[in-house]
């Protein structure tokens, strides 16, 4: 959306600038979050009183009646058609103000992915860029919302995204990022057509996207933003992992340590189905990095249900972990289950599981001391300059002498511990 308006002469403000449109993409994944899109629309319009106001993303999908009758909003623009903001702002200006204006699709009519074009810039230089792959989710664990806002599963076309990789290899950027809702389902739709290549005729979508990517020339690499165990299986990921570019990291979200849990939650695998993949995984690589999201004090959850999950984080021996306190989301099944979790118990758990996750965390990046480490510098602070290693780890280089650059690999040994990551030294 930003190249859109810039490819038609608009300058990007910061948010704290007064500006004569704000587009605000909204998250609807908490009830929380719509009540902070709601406070961010008021601000900004305090901030610039003439202002246009047009609200998008998933809050605008799945309530535009709510978001049309704030006072503040010009124009609700729901999920897939994000390409036709800039036309529609550009038109507005020219036209007079006239009554909140609300284009959105149904949830049955979100069924095309839609290709905004290649992203050739990035806030981060030549360092990261990210492809979006897939569109939407149909496996509406019970406490999401995703689903209504992002509508039925679709792919983006292999050769388009294969294409905008190519692009952004040869423009420089080092680290591509696919990403989607729910990217393992890539190319699962009945109607998704790809045209196989000679040795892919076994392969899954998501593994030919890979695979081509994985193929084309330049010294880059690939980063999956996210598998989903509801997807995937143990095999699924072996036949992923191999590749040579894509970094030794995963997302793998397993929401609750506990087989009992994850049923309620209506996620399709077991705790052991879970520690299987991860055990193929560290077949693999025994460093691989995996990250993942735990929710505590989902409906119901035990103190024996809760313990499984900081069970979890030890076995799993993960890189990082993302605790959300469960919060309530209206039109949920979650939303209607008895036995909600009092918040004071939440915030005991979420206490508990973090500080085993950072106690696994640090023995992980511990573990990670004998190993030389490929780091793709990203910015730069006073002596130092911060990147990732491809494992997912957090590293600040000492750099007196301002050798290195942002979009630059370098070879590392980690050396310490900082509040986020490791400190590391070049070895190359």
């Amino acid at each position: 959306m930003k190249e859109a308006f810039t490819g038609r002469g608009a300058e990007i403000v910061a948010e704290d600038e007064p500006a004569d449109v704000y587009i605000v993409n909204t998250c609807t994944v908490t009830n929380i979050a719509d009540r902070k899109s709601r406070q961010y629309i008021r601000r900004m319009k305090k901030l610039s009183p003439d202002a246009l106001m047009v609200v998008t993303g998933c809050y605008a999908q799945v309530a535009p009646e709510d978001v049309s009758s704030m006072e503040e909003v010009n124009l609700v623009i729901g999920n897939g058609l994000k390409g036709g903001i800039c036309d529609a702002v550009f038109k507005a200006f020219e036209e007079s103000r006239l009554p909140c204006e609300r284009r959105v699709l149904e949830r049955s009519e979100l069924d095309e992915f839609e290709d905004m074009g290649i992203v050739v810039s990035s806030e981060l230089g030549l360092t990261r860029a990210y492809v979006k792959i897939q569109e939407g989710c149909d496996r509406f664990c019970s406490y999401c919302m995703i689903p209504f806002a992002r509508g039925r599963v679709r792919s983006r076309d292999a050769d388009s995204v294969v294409l905008e990789a190519e692009s952004l290899v040869e423009k420089g950027f080092r680290e591509i990022v696919l990403t989607g809702i729910n990217t393992a389902l890539y190319g699962t739709e009945p109607e998704f057509t790809l045209s196989r290549r000679t040795g892919e005729e076994d392969m899954t979508p998501l593994e030919v996207i890979i695979s081509r990517i994985n193929s084309l020339e330049g010294d880059f690499r690939i980063r999956l933003s996210s598998l989903e165990p509801t997807v995937v299986d143990k095999e699924h990921v072996e036949r992923i992992i191999r590749f040579d570019k894509l970094c030794h990291h995963l997302h793998l979200s397993v929401q609750s340590g506990s087989t009992s849990v994850i049923e309620r939650m209506n996620r399709h695998y077991t705790r052991e189905e879970y520690l299987d993949i991860v055990r193929a995984i560290r077949e693999f690589d025994p460093l691989y990095g995996i990250t993942t999201d735990i929710i505590v004090g989902f409906p119901g959850e035990t103190a024996e249900e809760f313990a499984d999950s900081v069970d979890m984080v030890r076995r799993a021996e993960f890189e990082k972990v993302h605790a959300f306190r469960y919060s309530r989301r209206k039109g949920t099944r979650a939303d209607a289950m008895g036995d909600q979790i009092p918040g004071a118990v939440k915030s005991e758990r979420i206490t508990e599981l973090m500080n085993a996750a950072e106690d696994v965390r640090r023995e992980f990046e511990r573990k990670n001391f004998s190993a030389e480490h490929k780091v793709l510098v990203e910015e730069r602070s006073g002596d130092f300059v911060t990147g990732y290693t491809d494992n997912y780890i957090k590293v600040y280089i000492e750099d007196k002498n301002k050798e290195l650059k942002a979009g630059e690999f370098c070879y590392t040994m980690l050396t310490g511990f900082t509040e986020d990551g490791c400190t590391a030294v070049r070895i190359r």
